[in-house]
């Protein structure tokens, strides 16, 4: 390569990532179908969930089309390169000293694509499997907080072990603390909310769930560390991003249907009353 096709990634321009991405036939696809499927389920969802009356069981419904909300936004910053940078990775690293061939324009800059965006997604869309998952199991409001604020001290030290680049170590660091906040989050949906389901007589499907979440969260997880942010086994940001788009698929989309269905034909066991959630009660007339 000659030394004046070779920038640095500080001065890669916001437009340059987003034709970078819009001629990146494995990277855009990872990002664009997702844009559709996002839209798509979520006038699926509110078409299913259209008819609900009752408070609790249109709470759980919401919190699930929410996801979708969540994800036609984060996605589309992906797609216009407002949430991807180019990172040149600290020494030590298997991407430091890599380059990164700009595909709209041929130019070669310093560093490896990363799509951090993905993290703020992740930080808004788990919440709200969570917070689903705790309602489905009839947990109580402590043990939904708990998960919900650990999941989301997951994503911000995921975060910033995406970001770091000071040192190799830290970033293994930042990847340490985030998988112990993680273990904090499995422990509540594998111990302490199928007792409460199986009170709650929600047994089934939250087994269910449970199950499709914990293995998908896992395979997040081993995703990162073998992906070009991780130790680099998979090189390639296009293969990185499609499996990572792959796993929303199904732990949001699928997960998504699954709820709203069985939601949408079990009110009487999920339901809470018209009076749940009334933030003041209610006047009787004399």
């Amino acid at each position: 390569m000659s030394h004046s096709t070779l920038i640095a990634a500080q001065q890669i321009p916001q437009e340059a990532l987003f034709r970078h991405v819009l001629n990146d036939p494995l990277l855009s696809s990872s990002i664009y179908v997702n844009i559709a499927l996002a839209g798509v389920s979520l006038f699926v969802f509110v078409a299913m969930a259209r008819g609900l009356v009752d408070p609790r069981a249109k709470l759980i419904a919401v919190s699930v089309i929410g996801i979708s909300a969540v994800s036609i936004a984060s996605y589309t910053g992906l797609a216009s390169g407002l949430t991807i940078s180019v990172l040149e990775m600290p020494t030590g690293h298997a991407m430091s000293g890599a380059t990164t061939e700009l595909a709209h324009s041929g130019e070669v800059v310093d560093g490896t694509i990363s799509l951090w965006g993905r993290y703020l997604t992740w930080a808004l869309s788990t919440p709200l499997i969570l917070l689903a998952l705790g309602l489905l199991a009839g947990s109580n409001f402590t043990k939904i907080f708990t998960a919900i604020v650990f999941d989301i001290g997951v994503m911000i030290t995921g975060l910033a072990a995406a970001l770091t680049t000071s040192s190799h170590a830290m970033r293994w660091v930042w990847y340490g603390i985030s998988v112990t906040f993680f273990l904090v989050v499995i422990y509540i949906l594998l111990v302490e909310w199928p007792a409460d389901a199986r009170e709650a007589g929600t047994a089934d499907i939250f087994n269910t769930l449970k199950v499709l979440t914990v293995v998908l969260w896992f395979g997040y997880t081993i995703w990162w560390g073998l992906g070009n942010e991780g130790l680099a086994l998979i090189e390639s940001v296009g293969i990185t991003s499609w499996g990572y788009s792959a796993f929303d698929i199904l732990a949001k989309y699928l997960f998504s249907f699954l709820v709203i269905r069985y939601v949408v034909n079990n009110v009487e066991t999920v339901g809470g009353g018209l009076d749940y959630g009334r933030t003041r009660p209610v006047r009787s007339e004399d």
